[in-house]
């Protein structure tokens, strides 16, 4: 077995690299980037020389300094697949990037100044304003459009070999720290609907096929059918109307998932509070992923029931409870493990539209409001933490599956 989920973490490292290609790629070829907003945002406000406003924004110019400064940053001359080897970290970036006057002192930063000359080879060096004889060699030298002008710059490798996506465009801020801040609360949502789930599914479906056929068995599939056929956010929204002071009571928050006042509550105050704040969210969380869950387990016991290892358990004269919890529900509960590392990636990796729906600061809403800006830095993280989980939750699932069922041997 050991060497299967090696062999099965081999295979994820092409598909994750696959996977970030493709996302990679197709935002950087999409229009309306980061790139074009801050060339549209230097047009419309003081991008050209003397300001301006966003009317007849279309036939004001860009100084050259501040274009190039612009495209250096994003890369845009560079090719797309260097592009790439940048952000995943194998390829340096350039950091600390200044215009200066050749010949012309620059201060660039924790009491540094630096000056760019020809050395005795005729080639343009870096060199130390005050020690003129110092050589800076982790410093680089491009050219520049200016005129007598050139780059400075230091290089290093950062990108997501080194855990650093960046800076949000939107935020200015950096992406980790924006994550940090954010993950933690839909973690939070996802694993209190995960265990919901499977705790109120699996006692729902084995009930259903205990009752097969009853008035019980009927009702409980066409409530969960319905719930089935509602997106979670549409849940929240109407939950929202009904309970949250829409149109009707005004039992529960309308949004968030703590008061103001939190931090000053104790830690009994906390929970309730937290609770508080969490049912309307939850419900909307989990009651998509019922009628699968419910029903899966439902017919996978009705099946089980049916073979004749159990037929023979009644005919040696065992107790009901016992041929159904020690021999039938074991076999029962193999196709609910098969789908536990998607449900896993489901939940964890959050929802977009329901943290949306009650105003929630996860990384959901986080990645629904980089996809609306075009925020490519913090979507391109979001995208990374999605495959991570969704490879792991499949490599879960085979695992669960190996645990519940002895006849499973991998090779």
């Amino acid at each position: 077995m050991l060497q299967y989920f090696i062999r099965r973490l081999l295979l994820a490292i092409p598909t994750f690299f696959g996977c970030t290609i493709v996302v990679f790629f197709i935002v950087q070829y999409a229009p309306g980037g980061a790139y074009e907003q801050q060339m549209n945002a230097l047009k419309k406000g003081g991008g050209s020389e003397g300001g301006g406003s966003a009317l007849g924004a279309e036939g004001m110019t860009i100084p050259p300094s501040q274009l190039e400064a612009l495209q250096r940053y994003h890369q845009v001359n560079e090719p797309v697949w260097k592009r790439y080897m940048i952000w995943l970290g194998l390829i340096p970036r350039p950091v600390d990037d200044y215009l200066t006057k050749i010949g012309e002192p620059r201060n660039v930063g924790a009491g540094l100044r630096v000056i760019a000359k020809p050395n005795a080879s005729g080639t343009l060096t870096v060199y130390d304003a005050v020690d003129t004889t110092k050589v800076l060699s982790e410093w680089s030298v491009d050219p520049s459009k200016t005129e007598n002008s050139v780059w400075v710059y230091r290089k290093e490798r950062s990108g997501l070999f080194t855990l650093d996506f960046g800076r949000s465009f939107q935020y200015r801020k950096p992406v980790t720290e924006l994550i940090a801040e954010r993950i933690h609360i839909s973690t939070q949502f996802g694993l209190i609907g995960f265990v919901l789930s499977y705790v109120v599914c699996f006692y729902l479906g084995v009930q259903k096929a205990l009752r097969h056929g009853s008035m019980f068995d009927a009702a409980s599939s066409s409530a969960v059918l319905i719930a089935y056929s509602m997106p979670g956010w549409a849940v929240g929204a109407v939950l929202l109307v009904l309970l949250g002071g829409g149109s009707f009571l005004q039992i529960f928050p309308t949004g968030g998932f703590q008061s103001n006042d939190y931090d000053t509550l104790s830690l009994i105050e906390k929970i309730g509070d937290r609770m508080w704040y969490f049912i309307l969210p939850t419900i909307a969380y989990t009651i998509g992923g019922f009628a699968s869950l419910t029903l899966l387990m439902k017919n996978s016991l009705l099946d089980t029931l049916g073979q004749d290892y159990i037929r023979t358990a009644y005919a040696k004269g065992l107790r009901e409870q016992r041929v159904i919890w020690m021999h039938g529900m074991r076999n029962s509960i193999i196709p609910l493990m098969a789908t536990i590392g998607g449900v896993i990636s489901i939940f964890l990796a959050s929802n977009y539209l329901i943290e949306v729906a009650f105003n929630i600061e996860g990384i959901g809403k986080l990645s629904f409001d980089a996809i609306v800006y075009r925020d490519s830095n913090v979507f391109f993280a979001f995208t990374v933490i999605n495959v991570i989980i969704t490879l792991i939750g499949s490599i879960i699932s085979d695992f669960m599956l190996a645990l519940v069922d002895p006849r499973i041997r991998f090779r």
